[in-house]
């Protein structure tokens, strides 16, 4: 796969912007790249051995670059991990070192470089083909959250390609049922994301038994049921997550090994606030509450206070309360205004004279719309700032690009819905 070379002529050298989506070039398709050769393939996953040495240098490098989140902190994080890949002769361990620089360069906002990473992983001959699917799995996170669902949906074929060569050379003893599981879950959520839901659903029913859904492909089996309305089972998942990504602390399990928006992390976070919405859904505000509460915590702890992911978990906080005031003929005008002010300005939104229509060119422009049209709709019930809260919505619902629901219908969830949207927190997109 030479995803990196293709990226690279369109985002050279670039920190993401405040306001704006970066356009990735379209992928080649899958069929034109020729997949490795199944001999650089394990055919067991107990042979994903990594060097000790090199995971406490990965864990020290990850804590040093977040420990103040500065340019500097990360910077120096780098240098660590490039001298410990430098260090290492086993390919794959310096997988495992190219995912947690990927992972670091892609929170800094180095989306080159990180894709760059990630790319060169494809081409280590390694003895785990766990490395290259969550290498694969967080590229079609990255392309998923800049709205390039036919790139991520290329990285997806071909993973699903290689993993479908292995199984006619090698049959289906290898183990390698977790690890296709996850990049079926990928194209679900990519189907979810299109608003093809029979797509999705013909994509999960493909996997027989829920226990190959774990981390990633269980959240985002989890979203689709939950879109759908499917709380119970939904509510499941949910948990399942939460509790084996807080039991995830190390490389030990490589079915678990993931990087940037999908790594370990980012899932177990993603996973709560999805409970937290459900619980919404369900009526149960008090559990909703404390569980968004605490994942806001953790994210403002994760990222820092000012970070514009924890603009994407305080719409989650903010919803929560707008439906409580509905179902409960409440009001809460001034927790709601308050909290979706503050999510708008860690979104960076652009200025309202920033047309909504233009908005194509919006970075988080599912959640920067949700965000406004509810705040819109807070206003408007205040006479004195009707004409304020209807600019704000007449900014959303033009800017909303969702074909399945409305703006409006999205905001005002009845028990007659068939669907409910859902905030993925990983991508930072609003799924319906």
């Amino acid at each position: 796969m030479r995803i990196a070379a293709e990226v690279s002529k369109a985002m050279r050298n670039r920190i993401i912007p405040s306001i704006s989506l970066i356009k990735l070039p379209p992928l080649p398709p899958p069929e034109a790249v020729a997949p490795p050769s199944i001999r650089q393939f394990s055919s067991s996953m107990s042979n994903s051995t990594h060097s000790p040495v090199a995971v406490e240098m990965i864990k020290y490098a990850t804590s040093l670059a977040r420990e103040q989140k500065t340019e500097e902190s990360y910077a120096r994080g780098l240098l660590v991990l490039e001298q410990c890949e430098s260090t290492q002769s086993d390919d794959n361990t310096k997988g495992l070192v190219e995912l947690a620089r990927s992972t670091l360069m892609f929170e800094r906002g180095l989306l080159e470089s990180a894709i760059e990473r990630l790319g060169k992983i494809q081409e280590l001959s390694l003895s785990s083909i766990a490395i290259k699917v969550a290498a694969s799995e967080a590229l079609g996170g990255i392309y998923l959250e800049h709205y390039q669902e036919d790139a991520a949906s290329a990285v997806a074929d071909l993973a699903l390609q290689i993993i479908g060569s292995i199984r006619l050379e090698i049959g289906n003893g290898g183990g390698f049922d977790i690890l296709e599981t996850r990049i079926k879950a990928l194209k679900g959520l990519i189907e979810l994301i299109r608003g093809n839901l029979d797509s999705a659903c013909s994509i999960f029913d493909e996997v027989q038994g829920h226990r190959f859904f774990i981390g990633n492909a269980a959240l985002s089996y989890g979203e689709y049921l939950h879109v759908m309305r499917n709380f119970s089972t939904a509510k499941e998942l949910y948990k399942k997550v939460i509790k084996e990504m807080s039991e995830n602390k190390g490389f030990s399990d490589p079915n678990n090994i993931g990087a940037c928006n999908m790594a370990a992390e980012e899932v177990e976070i993603a996973a709560a606030c999805a409970l937290g919405q459900l619980e919404a859904h369900m009526g149960n505000f008090n559990d909703a509450e404390e569980i968004l509460t605490a994942a806001l915590k953790k994210t403002e702890e994760r990222f820092g206070a000012h970070h514009p992911k924890v603009g994407v978990v305080l719409t989650c906080i903010a919803l929560m309360y707008k439906l409580k005031a509905t179902v409960e003929r409440s009001s809460s005008l001034l927790i709601q205004e308050g909290l979706f002010r503050r999510a708008i300005e860690l979104l960076k939104a652009p200025p309202l004279d920033v047309d909504g229509v233009a908005s194509e060119n919006v970075y988080r422009k599912d959640i920067i719309a949700f965000a406004r049209g509810g705040y819109g709709e807070t206003l408007c019930v205040q006479k004195s700032r009707k004409a304020e809260g209807e600019r704000l919505k007449e900014w959303a619902e033009n800017g909303w690009g969702n074909r399945c629901m409305s703006l409006g219908e999205a905001l005002e969830l009845s028990e007659t819905s068939t669907r409910v949207p859902v905030i993925d927190t990983r991508i930072c997109r609003v799924l319906l």
